[in-house]
């Protein structure tokens, strides 16, 4: 009897797998249905534009000589990287973002834990601390511009945005405040999704909290802090070499309205955060393998 049963089993299985298979292949399915509408409005919001930059990238586009139009080639993205300017908007850019990012990281931690902690008054205490990154950016830039204004301020007498490093501690203090809630929150929610029981066990593994937590937010905030333009347009308008790439594109785009140069501009910014985004998900998938290795 235990023979039959054994062998009576087996077309079942083998019938049950390709039901199975057929229920996986029809899930699929309506996943990329349901995803299709977004998809769709992420191609148009973003696919075309990019296309296009690419395209007026190629031309010879200045509105103000409308008869010059034509193509170039790379000629552009030449005379871009052949340009002091280009590199040093580049330094400017890399020095807000590398001191922001840390910052925020080293700050938006430690008020995740102490968050993660509060016993008394959490609710209030995650409201207030998430205030910041409610207000506009534009507003936050103009607040801490007037705060260190000389004749708005009503604690300082010194120009602090008429030196360039004084500009950037100015800059960045205003990036950090605003972006820093926002990382707490993204880490505070990573706390609280992990048992206390998992995060034990990784402590005794060796993995430190910020091997666990940082690498998601530490790509949020490079991405953002690499296209950073409101708050040097409003504070300095790129003086005292503090333009960014992105107040660059801004000002060959709208203030000189030369596409060509301002959309080779842009697709050098598009594809350096592309970069940035490749090298850390490929870190991350390094680093994945080898605590998978490890365990096993």
């Amino acid at each position: 009897m235990g023979t039959v049963t054994a062998t009576s089993s087996r077309p079942r299985a083998r019938a049950g797998r390709p039901r199975r298979l057929r229920r996986g292949r029809d899930q699929r399915r309506v996943a990329w249905l349901l995803c299709a509408p977004a998809v769709l409005v992420m191609l148009a919001v973003t696919a075309f534009p990019v296309a296009y930059a690419v395209w007026l990238s190629a031309h010879r586009y200045d509105l103000r000589f409308p008869d010059q139009r034509g193509f170039v080639g790379l000629r552009n993205y030449t005379a871009v990287l052949s340009s002091p300017v280009f590199w040093a908007d580049l330094r400017a850019t890399a020095i807000i973002t590398v001191v922001s990012v840390a910052l925020e990281l080293l700050l938006g931690l430690a008020m995740a834990v102490v968050l993660h902690r509060a016993v008394v008054g959490r609710r209030a205490v995650h409201t207030a601390v998430l205030l910041p990154y409610g207000i506009i950016t534009v507003v936050a830039a103009f607040a801490w511009q007037y705060a260190f204004t000389p004749d708005l301020s009503f604690f300082t007498d010194r120009a602090w945005l008429g030196e360039r490093w004084s500009s950037f501690a100015v800059i960045i203090a205003t990036e950090v405040w605003k972006s820093t809630p926002f990382v707490a929150l993204l880490l505070l929610a990573a706390l609280a999704a992990v048992p206390e029981e998992l995060l034990e066990i990784a402590r005794v593994d060796g993995a430190s909290g910020w091997q666990r937590l940082h690498q998601v937010v530490l790509l949020y905030c490079t991405l953002d802090s690499v296209r950073v333009f409101d708050t040097v347009f409003v504070q300095t308008g790129g003086a005292n070499g503090t333009e960014t790439l992105s107040l660059l594109a801004y000002d060959q785009l709208v203030g000189r309205l030369n596409l060509g140069l301002g959309s080779a501009v842009s697709v050098l910014l598009f594809a350096l955060s592309a970069g940035i985004a490749l090298a850390f998900l490929t870190a991350f998938r390094a680093e994945l393998r080898q605590l998978s290795g490890g365990h096993s």
